[in-house]
């Protein structure tokens, strides 16, 4: 089967990720286990997944005329994914990311955007020359050029996929066009509606008022280590997670969604796409990293036969 070409329009920062036991409290100060850096940005980090799950990816973003920014557009071109929309802004410098990740897995992000707030329409127009099947899009670039890229997307009928993350409460949901999934995890979701998604009769609420804001074919809602929360309006699902040893959670949603959407692509079932979504994510978090913790499809596979795993 063909795998789809798809168009990832999103941010790449280089993270700089810490490990203490405990997160600070105000005014408090930890010592770090660990440190190190790692290519990240939700963009980036699904873009990743899509290349490593099989799929043809195309990467729009823009980096600072700086070594992270030369290293990083190293890092990806080695991925294998189209590189040819990653522009270069010669003022700013590239984005960062302050990651720390505690004990249990869980993790606080800063982000600088840097060069990421300065991707405009004419990098959008040049990327969606590739002739994409799908465009991906998350909220970590600026309002106007994601509202651009899914107009503009729209106006060409191709398909359009949105993780809501990170979310901002001024962000105009109403303005954007028909999307096929619209994706925020439970803090998320808690932000545009008001709603902590901590029961299914709450995940139920919350998906029909973002409905009421967002024209979607489907709302999906990452519940970590509940799995995943899938509605039409009329129907809804609960999808289970799958059990592993939580080590760091940064970008299982990104890994999670990228997962979703490929698959949905390419059997249509959003239940099946979010079992398979499920799947990535379990691997992502059993792995230190963003980027560096994202699955290869073989390694999905074979989580999928070792576990006895079949898509209803």
């Amino acid at each position: 089967m063909k795998k789809p070409k798809i168009l990832v329009v999103g941010s790449f920062v280089m993270d700089q990720i810490v490990n203490p036991d405990i997160f600070p409290r105000q005014g408090q100060t930890v010592f770090a286990k660990t440190f190190r850096k790692a290519p990240g940005g939700k963009g980036a980090n699904s873009a990743v997944a899509f290349r490593r799950l099989g799929s043809d990816c195309v990467f729009c973003c823009k980096l600072g005329n700086d070594a992270n920014g030369a290293l990083l557009r190293r890092v990806y071109e080695k991925e294998g994914m189209d590189t040819r929309f990653i522009a270069t802004d010669p003022d700013r410098p590239t984005g960062l990311a302050a990651i720390m990740v505690e004990a249990t897995g869980a993790n606080r992000i800063v982000v600088y955007p840097g060069s990421n707030a300065t991707l405009n329409e004419d990098d959008i127009d040049a990327a969606l020359t590739s002739y994409p099947d799908a465009l991906y899009l998350q909220l970590e670039i600026s309002h106007d050029a994601v509202i651009y890229a899914a107009c503009a997307a729209a106006r060409k009928g191709i398909p359009i996929f949105m993780d809501a993350g990170p979310a901002d409460p001024d962000f105009p949901l109403e303005k954007l066009p028909k999307l096929e999934v619209f994706s925020p995890n439970e803090t998320e979701c808690e932000i545009f509606t008001g709603i902590s998604p901590s029961t299914p009769e709450n995940c139920l609420r919350a998906s029909l008022e973002l409905l009421k804001r967002v024209d979607a074919k489907y709302i999906v809602l990452k519940l970590g280590g509940r799995g995943c929360f899938v509605c039409d309006g009329k129907y809804y699902y609960c999808v289970p997670s799958y059990d592993t040893t939580v080590v760091d959670t940064t970008a299982a949603g990104d890994a999670f969604t990228a997962g979703l959407v490929l698959h949905y692509l390419q059997n249509g079932s959003i239940v099946q796409a979010a079992q398979y979504g499920n799947v990535v994510g379990a691997i992502t978090v059993s792995r230190a990293g963003a980027s560096t913790s994202i699955p290869s499809e073989a390694e999905v596979a074979k989580f999928i036969e070792r576990n006895d795993i079949s898509f209803e």
